[in-house]
């Protein structure tokens, strides 16, 4: 089995082995026809052997076995190493060095301690301000979602590849893609946010008046009850925490797990941070740790400019502030590897048509700058690729590097990140009360039954049949969950 592992050209060690040298150095080359160095060594004996009156020598012997003992020892940590190095080297990850993905690079690779009540202020008036003067981008010429699925799919033309369920089963071999059991029941609870970032897939700002209703929210609820295959509720916006239903969507989780009858169930908040500073929160963070709510914060960088470019001006000490209050609170001790409960995990998305950087060799990097520089701690940081969706298609288009951002994607696609994409176990919900398969989807009014209209009022349990047998929805947007190490 080795051996099919293990060719010549793999042997880094050979010329170490206790092997006279001239079988060194012919085990040094590689097999020109393939053949796994076993059978190198095993033909080297024999042609010693008929060179020597057909008699193999027991020095070539014990040589000759001493290597390929030591090889099989080593062949795990070899193999580990191999495996990862290739799968390194495949993708067009992004620079660590944040600073590095700057307008000039996009245009080669794609385009040719907490503050008291008396002195919280809001962020609204900068967002405001932000998205006034990045209207350009942001805002004008917008298209409709069904304009937006149109352009995406022309640009994958363009780079000549087919559309994405019928790529992933020519390239991955992956024909059953289906829906699974829900594991996740996401909820979108409204897109009213105070802020503006300008690559939100939501467009959420402080000028989006839509929540979800009291109605739909115990509507949800129901469904969480009545769908014991679900394991996670995770509420996202907007700012989730400044929608109606929110703190109601929590209370109704933690009495269902605290009550036993679902005792591992987790409960998400994807929290921007900054609403931790806003007036009228300050009762928050101790809301969320008596909760035993998890975060899941956006940070796109370490760096004050780069996140403030991104996602508004004074987020990023805003930022730092909010990490401190839920560090005050419990939240981001223990490591990547601390239980549900109180975990602060970040989340790292780049500033332009890129890949973001390995996620390791970038968890490292944040930990280096927040942790020991500026005393925050977190769990783990996770990194996605930008969805070439609303505003980032805006700007996408409006910068000429749609076509080449589609082909970055596409060209990094990696067929290990299928089987765990989110549409798989998840189940979406809108504001509105709608299903989607993911948030994605949502945005782009993909919606699930036969008119695409299928609500939380159409079904009594995430395990419906009608729920379970309706097919994913797949469009060309799809391939920014399947580049490189994935985004799911």
């Amino acid at each position: 089995g080795l051996g099919g592992i293990f060719e010549t050209r793999w042997f880094p060690f050979s010329a170490t082995l206790p092997l006279a040298p001239p079988m060194a150095t012919q085990l040094a080359k590689p097999a020109s026809d393939g053949r796994c160095w076993f059978a190198a060594i095993r033909d080297l004996l024999v042609r010693r052997g008929d060179s020597e009156n057909s008699t193999v020598s027991p020095a070539a012997l014990v040589a000759a076995l001493g290597g390929a003992t030591l090889a099989a020892l080593a062949a795990p940590t070899i193999y580990r190493s191999v495996h990862s190095w290739w799968l390194h080297r495949k993708f067009e990850y992004g620079p660590v060095d944040i600073t590095q993905m700057t307008t000039k690079a996009a245009q080669e690779i794609c385009g040719k301690g907490a503050l008291d009540a008396s002195q919280r202020t809001s962020l609204i008036p900068d967002a405001l301000l932000d998205l006034e003067e990045s209207s350009a981008i942001l805002q004008a010429e917008s298209v409709a979602p069904s304009e937006e699925c149109d352009q995406r799919a022309k640009a994958l033309a363009k780079v000549g590849a087919p559309p994405f369920r019928k790529f992933i089963k020519e390239r991955a071999n992956i024909s059953d893609f289906e829906r699974g059991p829900c594991k996740v029941l996401q909820l979108n609870v409204g897109l009213y946010c105070n802020q503006a970032c300008n690559h939100c897939h939501v467009e959420s700002s402080p000028l989006r008046k839509e929540m979800m209703s009291e109605e739909v929210v115990e509507r949800c609820l129901h469904l969480l009850r009545q769908s014991p295959s679900v394991n996670t509720l995770d509420i996202t916006g907007g700012a989730p925490e400044l929608n109606r239903g929110f703190k109601r969507l929590i209370e109704g989780a933690a009495e269902l797990r605290d009550s036993g009858a679902r005792p591992n169930l987790r409960i998400i908040d994807r929290c921007n941070l900054t609403v931790l500073l806003e007036p009228g929160q300050e009762g928050l963070a101790d809301f969320l740790a008596k909760h035993k709510v998890d975060i899941i914060a956006s940070l796109p960088s370490y760096e004050a400019d780069a996140t403030d470019k991104q996602r508004g001006r004074k987020v990023f000490q805003r930022s730092i502030e909010g990490l401190r209050i839920l560090n005050q609170h419990g939240y981001g001790a223990g490591g990547p590897c601390a239980k549900a409960g109180r975990r602060l995990d970040l989340v790292f998305n780049p500033p332009g048509p890129f890949l973001p950087p390995q996620q390791a060799c970038l968890d490292k990097k944040y930990r280096s700058e927040l942790c020991e520089k500026m005393d925050v701690q977190f769990n783990q940081l996770i990194t996605i690729a930008n969805m070439p969706i609303k505003r980032f298609f805006d700007f996408l288009r409006k910068k000429g590097t749609l076509d080449g951002y589609m082909d970055l994607l596409v060209r990094n696609f990696n067929p290990c990140t299928v089987k765990k994409v989110m549409c798989i176990d998840h189940v979406n919900v809108g504001w509105d009360g709608r299903i989607f398969d993911c948030d994605f989807n949502q945005q782009l009014e993909l919606g699930l039954g036969q008119d695409g209209k299928m609500d939380v009022f159409t079904i009594d349990t995430l395990d419906d049949a009608r729920l379970r047998k309706s097919p994913i929805r797949t469009a060309a947007h799809c391939f920014g969950c399947t580049a490189a190490q994935g985004s799911s």
